[in-house]
């Protein structure tokens, strides 16, 4: 492991349980709770005894994996010596119909972050969790939440009801520009909707490799609807996606951009130059070739620099060991995806806190 002191861009606290919210919630959300017999927002994106979900040696004897900041002391930041690590909590907000709950267990994830890791870690930031059942009552979570500068990104799923470059997620995206707030786009659905094409899997693996498909997605539907024309400003940063799909997909993409511009003449420029411009990737996990010669003709087909930001997944399994760097990164890439990427995509990373 290089010495440097990366910023890592995608850790995942864990909410302990559904109690350790109810301090966070308004008496309403909190005796509906009790009446309903409430006892978690289970996502089946990440299973909870699924190999995929933490790290062996991340994995304690009792409760979940990075539930306790000293797990995550213990775990993540020293060991990997960073400087400092995005939290995006994955919670089961997104999960539910009611547009109403949704936005209240939003507020309770976001104070919860705020009140038991920000607090009391100065090398923690995080995500704004949003619930996009309503994008007014997201707005509203931005709004709250956008004059703390420990939450630098807000965080959306990769596969919900619809693609997300739809105008109706538009005050979303505007909000955050205003704020100068990343958007960040995890794996993850709101299970609302089969996670392939053609319906339902019968695998776990399936499921996450699917993953992939729904990230081309969401970024073809960001450009060909005209998001960043929109928005020129807006960072996109896609989470957990993978990245070495993106060179293909591109081409296929801007060889159809290039085919049918008259259909979407707003996209006044290639596919890939609005990736270089607005788009960036996490780094784990690296789904590459096994073996460091193919993987750098993957990133020479990347086209640029500045697309990788550093990323250990903490507690998922992505690799073993102490280093997260696949085999392969040419040395003078390094430290553009550990410090210099990071600190250029989350512009309220350079802004002073308290």
């Amino acid at each position: 492991m290089t010495t440097l002191a990366p910023i890592d861009c995608d850790i995942h606290p864990s909410i302990p349980n559904l109690a350790a919210l109810l301090p966070y919630l308004e008496d309403h959300w909190r005796e509906t709770v009790r009446l309903r017999g409430m006892d978690e927002l289970n996502s089946i994106s990440y299973p909870a005894r699924s190999p995929l979900t933490a790290r062996p040696d991340w994995r304690p004897d009792r409760g979940k994996p990075a539930a306790t900041l000293e797990q995550i002391r213990n775990e993540c930041l020293d060991p990997f010596g960073s400087a400092l690590a995005i939290c995006n909590c994955l919670y089961g907000v997104q999960l539910l119909f009611s547009e109403d709950m949704a936005a209240a267990f939003a507020r309770a994830v976001n104070s919860w972050v705020a009140a038991e890791l920000l607090d009391r870690e100065p090398r923690l930031r995080a995500s704004i969790v949003v619930p996009t059942q309503n994008v007014e009552l997201a707005v509203d979570e931005i709004e709250r939440r956008a004059g703390d500068p420990r939450f630098v990104q807000v965080l959306l799923l990769a596969s919900g009801d619809q693609p997300l470059g739809k105008r109706v997620y538009w005050p979303i995206y505007a909000a955050a520009a205003r704020h100068r707030l990343t958007i960040g786009i995890h794996a993850g659905s709101a299970y609302h909707n089969p996670p392939t094409a053609v319906g339902w899997p019968s695998y776990y693996t399936e499921d996450y490799t699917a993953q992939a498909q729904a990230f081309q997605t969401q970024l073809s539907s960001l450009i060909c609807e005209g998001v960043f024309n929109q928005y020129p400003d807006l960072m996109v940063v896609l989470l957990e996606s993978g990245w070495t799909w993106l060179p293909a997909h591109l081409w296929r993409l801007t060889k159809y951009w290039r085919g049918l511009r008259m259909e979407i003449p707003w996209v006044d420029r290639s596919p890939f130059d609005i990736v270089r411009s607005n788009v960036r990737l996490s780094l784990q996990p690296t789904d590459g070739p096994p073996d460091s010669a193919s993987l750098e003709r993957v990133i020479e087909h990347l086209q640029s620099d500045a697309l990788l930001l550093f990323s250990t997944d903490y507690p998922h399994w992505q690799f073993d060991g102490a280093d997260p760097l696949p085999d392969g990164l040419p040395a003078s890439l390094v430290r553009k995806i550990m410090v210099d990427n990071p600190r250029a995509t989350y512009a309220r990373l350079l802004e002073p806190v308290r």
